[in-house]
């Protein structure tokens, strides 16, 4: 059975969470996917998740937190019943600029994650686009982070995949058994919804996921996050992507 969760991100500019978690809810989402400012209110997000019986079985926790505060980022873990810790990004000026700078980088996260992997949880990181500009040796920063660990795993955002003018389906294969969750993101037609910085509802899109969902399954990648970056509607979002999932 395929997890399908809603990265709660997409429904930060559409106050309060608690209207947010009732809406996905209503939709017929069972499961969401946090991200770390949220924690700043744990009893109010335990409390709207308690009320609407979504639960959040991964989300995002920032480098920061991960590394200065790990304690604190597996005890939020444990109470809100989170399985998967995904560190989702690195500023731009704190990005490497070499490949030997992202091997460097990718050894930091292998040791950022073994507390969360001794406490039983998962430890992933998720892609944007930058991980796929080749270094000066021709590397791609994201097969260099790949090969500092082989117990780091991916949260593998498809449509930065595909904003990066790569393959999905090529990079599904290519990480296979290393993918703990798929950002399942949809990139809009040339021209279009440009208001919304050219995403697009999952299904509404131009990604192939007869395709994408196949290698998936093939792969036995389970759970799936919807993402919009930036939609104008939320629950336009949130129930027009479901529908589509339900239809793969």
């Amino acid at each position: 059975m395929t997890q399908i969760s809603y990265q709660l991100y997409c429904s930060r500019n559409f106050p309060p969470l608690g209207d947010t978690l009732q809406m996905l809810s209503a939709t017929g989402f069972k499961e969401v996917e946090g991200f770390g400012g949220l924690f700043d209110d744990l009893d109010g997000l335990k409390g709207g998740l308690d009320a609407t019986g979504l639960k959040m079985t991964s989300s995002h926790f920032g480098l920061d937190m991960v590394e200065g505060d790990a304690s604190k980022a597996i005890a939020i873990a444990k109470e809100l019943g989170i399985q998967k810790v995904i560190v989702p990004f690195v500023m731009p000026d704190d990005r490497p600029v070499d490949a030997a700078g992202w091997a460097a980088f990718g050894t930091r996260l292998a040791e950022a994650g073994k507390p969360f992997q001794d406490a039983d949880l998962v430890f992933g990181w998720h892609n944007h686009d930058f991980e796929f500009v080749a270094t000066e040796t021709g590397e791609l920063p994201l097969d260099i982070i790949a090969a500092a660990s082989s117990e780091l795993m991916f949260e593998l955002d498809l449509g930065w995949v595909a904003r990066a003018g790569l393959d999905p389906v090529a990079w599904i294969q290519k990480y296979a058994g290393r993918i703990t969750a798929a950002h399942i993101k949809d990139i809009a037609r040339a021209g279009e919804n440009a208001d919304e910085d050219g995403w697009a509802d999952v299904g509404h899109g131009v990604q192939d996921w007869a395709a994408i969902h196949a290698a998936l399954q093939e792969t036995g990648v389970d759970h799936y996050v919807v993402e919009h970056d930036n939609p104008k509607d939320h629950a336009r979002f949130a129930s027009r992507s479901l529908a589509a999932i339900q239809k793969f």
